[in-house]
Parts: C-alpha cells; structure tokens; sequence
C-alpha cells in the first residue's frame, strides 16, 4: 500500500484517542453524530433508533470473535446486501482486510486494561484513487436492543458494524448506502480493478466455449486474489427479494467463496460422463436460503464424492447460506456477475505482475470549443474530440492491455437527488506514430476499441492492441456533464500514459528564431506492392522511412513479403513549406539495408485526400528513374494548425 494516507475530514485517530484516554471519556464524532441526520436523508426507519454503544449490547465486546470469516456477516433491515457480500469477498483475504482495518490488534477491546478503551475506531478505504482512513465512534444504531443493519452472527462480534458505520460516514449517510453495487464496495475496499459482465447479454448459459473462458478466467482471478460477486435481476413482472424455484433470491448480492474443478468418484464417471466438473460455491449475505438445485447441500450428488474430496471443498451440509452449484447451472441461473481483479503491480512475484499508470481527469465546460473538455460519446461527431485525450505507446508487437475509467462516487450527493452515476465510456484510436498534440479530426486514425456505455462507477475493458501509438478518450454519454474521473491503465511494458494538453507546437522565443510550422501534413502509408524480390526465396523484408525537414520516422518491418501491409501512420508540423515530404521502402538485411525506391510528395492543402497510388522511384528529384513497386498512402495538410 502507498506510504500516504489521506484523512477524512482531517480527523486524526492517535491524538483523538489519546485526548480521550487522558480526558477518561468516550469518544462522541462531532462529523458523523449519533442523530438522524447521520441515518437518513429522505425515508425515516419505522421507529425511533437508539445509538448504543457495544458493551451496551453484551458482555464482552470483541473487534473478531474467533478471527474473521466471511461466515460473520448478516443482512439488517438496510437494502445493502451487496456491502455484505463485499464484506464476505474481503473477510476470504487476509492481506486484503488487514488495509482496511489497520492495526486491528491495537484496535481490539483489551480486557485487562479497560481504562485504554476510548470508543474510537479507524478503516481505510480506497477512495478515487487514495486511500483514506476514516474515523468513527462506536456509537451504533439499534432497536430493542438490536443492531439493526450490519451486525456477525456472534453477539459480541463488531467489526463488521463498525466498518459499515465508517463506509455509511464516507457516502454521507446510512441511507446513502440502500441499494449500492457489491463491485463498488470490493473496489473501495482493495482498489481493485472491476468489471461487471452480463451473462445473459453474453450467453453463458448457452455457449459452451464462453462458459470454459469464463471458467477459467474467473478461476484465475480467484487465484490471484481477486473477488468476485454475483445477482440476478429482477425481470419485468418479479420483484427484488422474491425467491426463484431453485431457492435464490432475485435482486440480491452473492459472494463467490470458492471456484474448483472437482475430480468424481469411479461410479460418477459413467453417469455423466465426465471426469472433472466445474464447480462454484457461493455465500447468501442473509446467512440462510441456499440454492435446491443439483449439488445443493443435501443432494443426491454428493453421496457420490468420496469423503475426502468432500473435506477438501470444505462441504458443510447447515443452512448457513453457503453452497455449490455447477458452472452451468451458475451461468443459466445467475444474470450478472462482478469481477474484481486485484492486479499485480510488485516487481518480487512469481506471477504476471503489470505496468500500472494512473490519471486523475475531469470533464469541465467551456464555450470555446479549444477549451471545452465535455464533448460527450462518438456519435456526437462535432464535439466528441472535445473530451480529454491521453496518449500512450504499446512496445510490444502486441499487448494485453487493460483499461479502467472510474467516475467520482457520486453518493454523497443522493441528499440533492443526484447520486446516480453518470453513463460513461471511452474510445481508443491507433494514431500516428509520433503524435503528441491533441487531436481535432479524424482522418486516418484507426479506431480499435470501444468500451461500453453504461451508468456503472467503472466501465472496465480487455484489449490485445498492436505495436503502436493510442490516444485514449474518456468521455460522458451526453456532452456538457461536469465530473471527475480516474483512468486506470494496466499493460505489459511500461505504456507512458499521458494527457495531451496543447493543441500545436508552442510559439516560443526560440520559434522566432528558427521560424514557426505553418503547416501540418498527415500521411498513412497503407501498404507497399510489387517490390523486387530480394532473397532467394523470392521474398523482402521491407520497412518505410518517412522523412520530413530534419524528422525521420520508421515503421515496423514486414517480413518475408514483396507486398507489405504497413498501416504506418504520421504527422509533421512543417516551417518550410516548399520543402517535400520523402517516403522511402528499404529492405532490412543483417548486414547492410538495402534501398528499394522512394516517393516523393508535396503535400499542400489544395493535393486530393483520397487514397492514392504512386509509382516507386529512384533517389533525387520526382523525375528520377522508375522502379519495381508502388506504395499506397493517404495525404492530409492544412495550414490551421488546429484542423487535424
């Protein structure tokens, strides 16, 4: 974890204990106050709360009974099953929960020593990209004695109140929390990665061959550390809470437990034919309820694991909420599931580890469209380049790149009625090789990723790119929102994601000296064809120079081929206009390359900006000798500097 901690509200734990200690009272949270404004904004509960302390609800208040479990948890009378199925993710992962409750030892009531205890507790959550420890006393809300939201299964157990009290403190209320997202919550614990899928839009119930990817892709990320929590959406004409036929409850928030290819007994073989199946376990938050279907607790198939498999997948057969089901049936059963991958950044690990780069944006408005930075989603073609755009580099001939784009939580503003998210996503174009101003139309860039669109905190995307340069756009939905966000980019190699701030070259005291571009010229070299065979097995390998004033810029090379797709793509800022633009095709050798032939270009405004074909010469002017081969390109100047 990061070595700074921000402070919620600027409220520091030690001093404020030991002022408490000294003093010998309890600590009272002026920020989050024992009232109802602490509670609700809009819906009042049923009768009056009375805020109690622990040892004002049993005997022996303990922060862990007995260390801590995902079998801890119980639901309250709050809509928040998802907080407790996050809380059930998180209790599975020790490395993880002890970031959220730092020093729980010196947290901890100690018996010996009462006088030590001052009411006060920290948790730290990872907030729009830091984390933030935040305060809270142990004042709880309760009727008849009872705790009544999050509350564990044993009396005198308290971590799991208390971490809500202070998640509840951070969205502003208790009422903030009804009705959240479970992936929201493992983020904010762990600063995860989340992506949500939809298994229904996706047909994992149906198609076999996405069922196994995502079998082993989730196998994966639960290995690694990940979590992972899943529901079924209420459909037209059900209602949340309602119970299917197979005994699961509609609307509601699952935690995965466990995820096994599970080897069957010799008298199993025959019957289903198969030697290992897919199994998944999950938690119902309500600790009660469990699926009826095949392989729920007192099935029939059981009967056929061997007692020793059954003590390795931990089968218990209680109703205590808890149970397995095959991966199909999950995948025809379940309608969305969340996917929190805890990435690899450390350097010291036997798995992948990843390059990680963070950006904190936002989108703000401004009449002049050179400054406006809320053009909204690709189809609003006039303003959509009037987002932020960052720019990036993949080393690799190709790499797995993953992309995460976070809008701030917008919880803290369901008091004022706006605390849903806003639908976001963002857009990914190939762009010239040596790009490195905003861009202002699209001409040859090369679209290569859209995420979805969705009115989710995070929108999540996977992508293998190619070798190459990446401007990535973020935008809102709709033009003209104003909000924060953070981008998130994971790759192999190290990408140096930046934003792309200045439209054109700066004017500078230096530029009045050695002149200022007045031009700029794109070009797309598309492919190369009938070039001379260089090799004995009649084939090249050709690679294109691009020359322009004192630049040079080189593409990959094509192996083995006399008709090359290169897709390279340039941009030049030009002061001296009547010098041409040379593209050049060698051929890459160990020893010594070898000049293939070149074209020479104008490039001015008035030259046409369809695709066009020229003819391969040698070195020296336009009329220099014809040879083998043509190359393909697209040219586009202007002399608005700010046009492409």
């Amino acid at each position: 974890m990061s070595s700074s901690v921000q402070l919620f509200r600027d409220q520091k734990y030690h001093e404020l204990k030991a002022q408490c200690v000294q003093q010998r009272r309890l600590f009272e949270d002026p920020e989050f106050p024992a009232s109802d404004e602490s509670l609700f904004y809009q819906s009042a509960p049923p009768r009056k709360v009375e805020w109690k302390r622990p040892k004002d609800l049993c005997e022996d208040p303990r922060l862990f009974v007995n260390g801590i479990s995902s079998h801890d948890l119980h639901q309250g009378t709050l809509g928040n099953c998802w907080f407790v199925a996050a809380c059930s993710c998180l209790a599975l992962r020790k490395a993880l929960w002890q970031q959220v409750i730092p020093d729980f030892n010196e947290q901890e009531w100690d018996p010996k020593n009462p006088e030590k205890y001052a009411g006060i507790f920290r948790f730290r959550f990872w907030c729009f990209g830091e984390w933030t420890e935040v305060v809270v006393d142990d004042l709880l809300p309760t009727m008849d004695g009872k705790l009544i939201y999050c509350h564990s299964n044993v009396k005198n157990e308290f971590w799991s109140a208390l971490l809500e009290k202070a998640y509840a403190k951070l969205a502003g209320s208790y009422e903030a929390l009804d009705g959240g997202s479970a992936a929201d919550a493992i983020v904010d614990f762990t600063g995860a990665v989340a992506e949500s899928v939809d298994l229904v839009q996706g047909k994992y119930g149906e198609i076999i061959s996405e069922q196994m990817k995502l079998f082993e892709d989730l196998l994966k990320v639960h290995r690694r550390g990940g979590l992972i929590s899943c529901s079924i959406t209420a459909s037209p004409g059900t209602t949340n809470e309602a119970e299917t036929e197979m005994g699961l409850i509609v609307g509601h928030a699952y935690s995965v437990t466990a995820i096994r290819k599970l080897r069957l007994g010799e008298r199993l073989i025959f019957s289903l034919k198969a030697e290992k199946l897919f199994m998944i376990r999950l938690r119902n938050p309500w600790g009660k309820r469990e699926w009826n279907g095949a392989w729920s607790d007192n099935s029939e198939e059981w009967k056929k694991v061997s007692n020793s498999e059954r003590k390795s997948l931990g089968l218990t057969l209680e109703n205590d909420g808890e149970f397995w089901m095959t991966f199909e049936d999950w995948c025809k059963n379940f309608t969305d599931v969340d996917i929190c991958r805890i990435v690899n950044t450390s350097y010291f690990s036997i798995h992948k580890t990843w390059e990680k780069k963070m950006m904190h944006g936002a989108w703000t408005k401004n009449s002049e469209p050179l400054l406006n930075r809320s053009g909204g989603c690709f189809d609003n073609k006039e303003t959509f380049l009037q987002n932020p755009q960052y720019v990036f580099d993949v080393k690799k001939t190709e790499d797995k790149v993953l992309v995460s784009l976070q809008q701030e939580d917008r919880r803290k503003y369901k008091k004022e009625g706006k605390g849903d998210s806003i639908p976001i996503g963002f857009e990914i174009f190939k762009v010239e090789d040596n790009r490195s101003y905003r861009l202002h139309k699209l001409t040859v860039q090369e679209r290569v990723a859209t995420s979805l669109y969705i009115n989710t905190r995070t929108v999540f995307l996977k992508r293998i790119l190619k070798q190459g340069r990446y401007v990535l756009i973020p935008t809102t939905y709709h033009p003209g929102i104003i909000t924060k966000f953070i981008l998130r980019l994971f790759t192999d190699v190290p990408s140096k994601l930046r934003e792309l701030k200045a439209d054109k070259p700066k004017m500078t005291c230096w530029s009045l000296l050695c002149g200022y571009p007045r031009r700029v010229t794109q070009i797309k070299i598309h492919s190369a064809e009938g070039l001379q065979k260089q090799d004995r097995s009649g084939g090249a390998d050709p690679y294109v120079l691009i020359k322009c004033e004192n630049q040079t810029i080189r593409s990959p090379v094509q192996h083995d081929t006399t008709s090359a797709i290169f897709d390279t793509q340039v941009i030049f800022y030009r002061k001296n206009i009547d010098s041409p633009i040379v593209v050049q095709v060698w051929n890459s050798n160990i020893l010594c390359d070898q000049f293939l032939g070149q074209a020479v270009l104008a490039a001015s405004p008035s030259d046409p900006r369809e695709q066009q074909t020229l003819q391969l010469r040698g070195r020296g002017s336009r009329e220099a000798a014809e040879v083998p081969g043509h190359i393909t390109v697209k040219v586009f100047s202007s002399d608005d500097l700010v046009e492409l």
